[in-house]
Protein backbone atom coordinates (compact mmCIF):
# COMPACT_ATOMS: atom_id res chain seq x y z
CA UNK A 1 0.00 0.00 0.00
CA UNK A 2 1.70 3.25 -1.12
CA UNK A 3 -1.46 5.46 -0.38
CA UNK A 4 -4.51 5.89 1.49
CA UNK A 5 -7.68 7.40 2.24
CA UNK A 6 -8.26 9.94 5.21
CA UNK A 7 -10.43 12.43 6.48
CA UNK A 8 -10.02 16.01 7.88
CA UNK A 9 -11.24 15.97 11.51
CA UNK A 10 -10.11 19.06 12.32
CA UNK A 11 -8.48 21.89 10.92
CA UNK A 12 -7.25 25.39 13.40
CA UNK A 13 -5.34 28.07 13.04
CA UNK A 14 -2.47 27.43 15.10
CA UNK A 15 0.12 30.82 14.09
CA UNK A 16 -0.07 33.55 11.69
CA UNK A 17 -0.29 31.57 7.77
CA UNK A 18 -0.16 28.21 9.79
CA UNK A 19 -2.61 25.89 10.20
CA UNK A 20 -3.15 22.76 11.52
CA UNK A 21 -4.58 19.52 10.10
CA UNK A 22 -5.82 16.27 12.12
CA UNK A 23 -6.18 13.58 9.84
CA UNK A 24 -8.07 10.09 10.52
CA UNK A 25 -7.88 7.04 8.57
CA UNK A 26 -11.58 7.39 6.29
CA UNK A 27 -11.91 3.58 7.24
CA UNK A 28 -11.83 3.44 10.46
CA UNK A 29 -9.20 1.46 10.83
CA UNK A 30 -5.13 2.38 12.63
CA UNK A 31 -2.99 4.49 10.44
CA UNK A 32 0.34 3.07 9.56
CA UNK A 33 2.68 3.39 12.42
CA UNK A 34 5.74 6.50 12.16
CA UNK A 35 8.45 6.92 13.45
CA UNK A 36 9.49 10.72 14.85
CA UNK A 37 10.81 12.84 11.44
CA UNK A 38 8.34 11.01 9.35
CA UNK A 39 6.91 13.36 6.39
CA UNK A 40 3.82 11.97 4.20
CA UNK A 41 2.57 13.25 0.62
CA UNK A 42 -0.81 14.96 0.93
CA UNK A 43 -2.57 14.92 -2.22
CA UNK A 44 -4.17 18.47 -2.92
CA UNK A 45 -7.40 19.41 -4.71
CA UNK A 46 -5.91 20.60 -8.46
CA UNK A 47 -3.32 18.19 -8.40
CA UNK A 48 -0.28 19.21 -6.49
CA UNK A 49 1.51 16.65 -3.93
CA UNK A 50 3.42 18.18 -1.16
CA UNK A 51 5.08 16.55 1.74
CA UNK A 52 4.72 17.31 5.23
CA UNK A 53 6.09 16.61 8.44
CA UNK A 54 3.94 14.34 11.03
CA UNK A 55 4.12 16.36 14.01
CA UNK A 56 1.80 14.44 16.98
CA UNK A 57 3.32 11.83 18.84
CA UNK A 58 4.68 8.77 17.19
CA UNK A 59 2.72 6.23 19.16
CA UNK A 60 -0.54 7.57 18.26
CA UNK A 61 -2.20 5.50 15.40
CA UNK A 62 -5.59 7.09 15.23
CA UNK A 63 -4.46 10.18 13.74
CA UNK A 64 -1.73 11.95 11.68
CA UNK A 65 -1.11 15.54 12.59
CA UNK A 66 0.15 18.16 10.11
CA UNK A 67 1.27 21.93 10.78
CA UNK A 68 1.11 23.98 7.30
CA UNK A 69 3.06 27.25 6.56
CA UNK A 70 1.01 29.16 4.08
CA UNK A 71 4.08 30.48 1.78
CA UNK A 72 3.95 33.37 -0.44
CA UNK A 73 5.95 31.64 -3.18
CA UNK A 74 3.69 29.01 -2.98
CA UNK A 75 3.23 27.36 -6.34
CA UNK A 76 -0.50 25.66 -5.51
CA UNK A 77 0.21 23.37 -2.24
CA UNK A 78 0.03 25.64 0.72
CA UNK A 79 -2.57 28.05 -0.47
CA UNK A 80 -4.75 24.88 -1.78
CA UNK A 81 -4.36 23.25 2.00
CA UNK A 82 -5.19 27.18 3.49
CA UNK A 83 -7.95 27.92 0.91
CA UNK A 84 -9.42 24.64 -0.51
CA UNK A 85 -9.32 22.15 2.39
CA UNK A 86 -12.91 21.85 4.64
CA UNK A 87 -13.15 19.51 7.78
CA UNK A 88 -14.92 16.26 6.38
CA UNK A 89 -13.30 16.27 3.06
CA UNK A 90 -11.89 12.98 2.50
CA UNK A 91 -7.96 13.08 1.09
CA UNK A 92 -5.27 10.82 -0.34
CA UNK A 93 -1.96 10.58 0.77
CA UNK A 94 1.12 8.52 1.11
CA UNK A 95 2.14 6.30 3.64
CA UNK A 96 5.06 8.07 5.99
CA UNK A 97 8.70 7.69 5.33
CA UNK A 98 11.47 8.79 7.08
CA UNK A 99 14.68 10.75 6.10
CA UNK A 100 14.85 12.25 8.96
CA UNK A 101 15.21 10.07 11.72
CA UNK A 102 16.53 10.14 15.52
CA UNK A 103 19.91 7.95 15.89
CA UNK A 104 19.03 5.38 18.23
CA UNK A 105 22.91 5.44 19.49
CA UNK A 106 22.26 8.76 20.32
CA UNK A 107 23.54 9.78 24.04
CA UNK A 108 21.57 12.67 23.72
CA UNK A 109 19.75 14.92 21.76
CA UNK A 110 20.09 18.93 20.35
CA UNK A 111 16.33 20.02 18.52
CA UNK A 112 16.93 23.06 16.78
CA UNK A 113 13.81 24.41 14.92
CA UNK A 114 13.14 27.38 12.73
CA UNK A 115 9.88 28.60 12.34
CA UNK A 116 7.57 25.56 10.57
CA UNK A 117 10.60 23.54 11.20
CA UNK A 118 9.39 22.76 14.37
CA UNK A 119 6.93 20.50 12.98
CA UNK A 120 9.30 17.03 13.10
CA UNK A 121 11.23 18.29 15.72
CA UNK A 122 7.80 17.92 18.02
CA UNK A 123 7.54 14.36 17.07
CA UNK A 124 11.17 13.74 18.17
CA UNK A 125 10.44 15.45 21.54
CA UNK A 126 7.33 13.05 21.94
CA UNK A 127 9.67 10.30 21.51
CA UNK A 128 12.64 11.26 23.41
CA UNK A 129 10.67 11.89 26.30
CA UNK A 130 9.03 8.86 26.13
CA UNK A 131 12.02 7.27 25.95
CA UNK A 132 13.19 9.17 29.19
CA UNK A 133 16.14 9.85 26.61
CA UNK A 134 18.78 13.56 27.33
CA UNK A 135 17.75 16.00 24.99
CA UNK A 136 16.73 19.79 24.45
CA UNK A 137 14.62 21.59 21.99
CA UNK A 138 15.91 25.44 21.09
CA UNK A 139 12.77 26.89 18.57
CA UNK A 140 12.85 30.44 17.54
CA UNK A 141 10.33 32.73 15.25
CA UNK A 142 10.12 36.41 14.46
CA UNK A 143 7.95 36.87 17.32
CA UNK A 144 4.94 35.60 19.12
CA UNK A 145 2.13 35.49 16.09
CA UNK A 146 4.77 33.29 14.26
CA UNK A 147 5.05 30.84 16.63
CA UNK A 148 3.42 27.65 15.92
CA UNK A 149 2.10 24.83 18.67
CA UNK A 150 3.04 27.57 21.55
CA UNK A 151 0.30 26.23 23.80
CA UNK A 152 1.22 22.72 23.25
CA UNK A 153 4.63 23.17 23.80
CA UNK A 154 3.82 25.45 27.24
CA UNK A 155 1.82 22.54 28.44
CA UNK A 156 3.99 19.28 27.43
CA UNK A 157 5.62 16.79 29.70
CA UNK A 158 9.02 18.48 28.17
CA UNK A 159 8.20 21.90 28.54
CA UNK A 160 11.01 22.57 31.08
CA UNK A 161 13.36 21.30 27.73
CA UNK A 162 11.71 23.75 26.10
CA UNK A 163 13.66 27.45 24.61
CA UNK A 164 12.23 30.06 22.73
CA UNK A 165 13.73 33.25 21.21
CA UNK A 166 11.37 35.14 19.20
CA UNK A 167 14.21 37.52 16.98
CA UNK A 168 12.40 40.71 16.64
CA UNK A 169 10.80 41.05 19.92
CA UNK A 170 13.51 40.48 21.95
CA UNK A 171 16.99 41.01 19.89
CA UNK A 172 18.94 40.85 22.30
CA UNK A 173 18.05 37.24 23.32
CA UNK A 174 18.25 35.59 20.08
CA UNK A 175 19.71 32.49 19.92
CA UNK A 176 23.27 32.31 20.18
CA UNK A 177 24.74 29.71 17.85
CA UNK A 178 27.94 29.69 18.41
CA UNK A 179 27.53 29.41 22.49
CA UNK A 180 24.79 26.84 22.11
CA UNK A 181 27.15 24.68 19.50
CA UNK A 182 30.33 25.17 21.43
CA UNK A 183 32.43 22.07 22.72
CA UNK A 184 30.40 19.37 21.64
CA UNK A 185 29.81 16.52 23.93
CA UNK A 186 30.87 13.03 22.49
CA UNK A 187 27.46 11.03 21.48
CA UNK A 188 25.39 14.09 21.40
CA UNK A 189 23.40 14.12 17.81
CA UNK A 190 22.05 17.27 16.63
CA UNK A 191 18.70 18.07 15.03
CA UNK A 192 17.96 20.79 12.74
CA UNK A 193 15.00 21.82 10.88
CA UNK A 194 13.50 25.38 9.21
CA UNK A 195 14.69 27.77 6.36
CA UNK A 196 17.58 27.33 4.30
CA UNK A 197 19.48 29.92 5.62
CA UNK A 198 18.79 28.80 9.29
CA UNK A 199 19.51 25.22 8.82
CA UNK A 200 23.09 26.42 6.99
CA UNK A 201 23.88 29.16 9.42
CA UNK A 202 23.63 26.08 12.02
CA UNK A 203 24.93 23.72 10.67
CA UNK A 204 28.06 25.68 9.74
CA UNK A 205 28.47 26.90 13.47
CA UNK A 206 28.63 23.23 14.51
CA UNK A 207 31.39 22.06 11.78
CA UNK A 208 33.27 25.42 13.06
CA UNK A 209 33.12 24.02 16.44
CA UNK A 210 34.30 20.21 15.62
CA UNK A 211 31.04 18.54 15.94
CA UNK A 212 31.38 15.08 14.08
CA UNK A 213 29.45 15.13 10.40
CA UNK A 214 27.70 12.43 11.49
CA UNK A 215 25.96 13.42 14.44
CA UNK A 216 24.86 16.25 12.22
CA UNK A 217 21.08 15.79 10.88
CA UNK A 218 18.96 18.01 9.19
CA UNK A 219 15.95 18.33 6.74
CA UNK A 220 14.85 21.12 4.49
CA UNK A 221 11.50 22.53 3.68
CA UNK A 222 12.30 24.61 0.73
CA UNK A 223 14.82 23.97 -2.18
CA UNK A 224 17.44 26.52 -3.12
CA UNK A 225 17.05 28.65 -5.82
CA UNK A 226 19.76 27.85 -8.43
CA UNK A 227 21.20 29.97 -10.70
CA UNK A 228 20.12 28.90 -14.16
CA UNK A 229 21.77 31.98 -16.28
CA UNK A 230 24.26 29.02 -17.47
CA UNK A 231 21.62 26.54 -17.86
CA UNK A 232 22.04 24.23 -21.38
CA UNK A 233 19.82 21.68 -22.70
CA UNK A 234 20.74 18.06 -22.35
CA UNK A 235 19.20 14.90 -22.99
CA UNK A 236 18.07 11.96 -21.44
CA UNK A 237 17.86 8.34 -22.27
CA UNK A 238 15.98 5.98 -21.25
CA UNK A 239 17.85 2.81 -20.35
CA UNK A 240 14.97 0.26 -21.16
CA UNK A 241 13.91 1.73 -24.31
CA UNK A 242 16.80 3.50 -25.68
CA UNK A 243 14.30 7.19 -25.82
CA UNK A 244 15.96 10.15 -26.30
CA UNK A 245 14.28 13.08 -25.13
CA UNK A 246 15.43 16.37 -25.16
CA UNK A 247 15.44 18.66 -22.07
CA UNK A 248 15.48 22.72 -22.92
CA UNK A 249 16.35 24.78 -21.17
CA UNK A 250 13.73 26.81 -18.70
CA UNK A 251 12.16 23.30 -18.25
CA UNK A 252 13.00 20.42 -15.76
CA UNK A 253 13.52 16.93 -16.17
CA UNK A 254 10.56 15.56 -14.96
CA UNK A 255 8.35 17.79 -16.57
CA UNK A 256 9.85 16.69 -19.43
CA UNK A 257 9.96 12.87 -19.03
CA UNK A 258 6.11 13.34 -17.80
CA UNK A 259 5.15 15.02 -21.14
CA UNK A 260 7.21 11.90 -22.78
CA UNK A 261 4.59 9.81 -21.07
CA UNK A 262 7.35 8.35 -18.70
CA UNK A 263 6.44 7.93 -15.33
CA UNK A 264 8.39 9.75 -12.33
CA UNK A 265 6.98 9.82 -8.89
CA UNK A 266 7.26 13.58 -7.85
CA UNK A 267 5.85 15.60 -4.92
CA UNK A 268 7.72 18.59 -3.48
CA UNK A 269 9.37 19.48 -7.26
CA UNK A 270 12.15 21.42 -5.14
CA UNK A 271 14.44 18.59 -4.51
CA UNK A 272 13.87 18.27 -0.97
CA UNK A 273 11.70 15.18 -0.38
CA UNK A 274 13.42 12.49 -2.75
CA UNK A 275 10.18 10.77 -4.07
CA UNK A 276 11.68 11.48 -7.78
CA UNK A 277 15.14 10.00 -6.70
CA UNK A 278 16.08 8.17 -9.75
CA UNK A 279 19.01 5.82 -10.55
CA UNK A 280 21.63 7.14 -13.74
CA UNK A 281 23.37 4.64 -15.56
CA UNK A 282 25.63 7.05 -17.62
CA UNK A 283 26.66 10.57 -17.37
CA UNK A 284 27.80 13.43 -15.14
CA UNK A 285 24.68 15.09 -13.17
CA UNK A 286 24.45 18.72 -12.11
CA UNK A 287 23.26 18.01 -8.57
CA UNK A 288 20.72 21.15 -7.44
CA UNK A 289 19.08 19.22 -4.92
CA UNK A 290 18.89 19.45 -0.65
CA UNK A 291 18.23 15.76 -0.46
CA UNK A 292 21.35 13.59 -1.31
CA UNK A 293 24.36 14.17 0.73
CA UNK A 294 27.27 15.50 -0.52
CA UNK A 295 29.31 11.76 -0.59
CA UNK A 296 25.45 10.63 -2.67
CA UNK A 297 26.20 13.28 -4.97
CA UNK A 298 29.80 13.04 -5.89
CA UNK A 299 29.05 8.99 -6.47
CA UNK A 300 27.47 10.28 -8.77
CA UNK A 301 24.77 7.55 -9.23
CA UNK A 302 21.33 8.97 -9.11
CA UNK A 303 19.60 12.21 -9.20
CA UNK A 304 16.43 14.44 -8.18
CA UNK A 305 15.06 15.03 -12.64
CA UNK A 306 12.37 17.93 -10.44
CA UNK A 307 15.40 19.94 -10.09
CA UNK A 308 18.79 18.93 -11.40
CA UNK A 309 20.60 18.96 -14.19
CA UNK A 310 23.21 17.31 -16.66
CA UNK A 311 27.15 18.68 -16.90
CA UNK A 312 27.28 16.09 -19.97
CA UNK A 313 25.22 15.93 -23.01
CA UNK A 314 23.46 13.27 -22.21
CA UNK A 315 22.42 11.30 -18.86
CA UNK A 316 20.84 7.66 -19.16
CA UNK A 317 18.59 6.74 -16.80
CA UNK A 318 17.82 3.78 -15.39
CA UNK A 319 13.93 3.69 -16.50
Amino acid sequence: MSTMLVRLAAKAIEAENICRLELVPADGLALPAFTAGAHIELHLPGGPIRSYSLCNDPAERHRYVLGILKDVNSRGGSRAVHEQLRVGDVLTIGVPRNHFELDPEAGSSLLLGGGIGITPLLAMAEQLQREKADFTLHYTASRRERLAFAERLAVAPYAGRVHIYLSQEHPGRRLDLDSLLAAPVAGRHLYVCGPQRFINAVLASARSQGWDEACLHWEFFAGAQADASADRSFELEIASSGKVVQVPVGQTAVQVLLQAGIMVPVACEQGVCGTCLTKVLAGTVDHRDLYLTPEEQAAGGQFLPCCSRAKSPRLVLDL
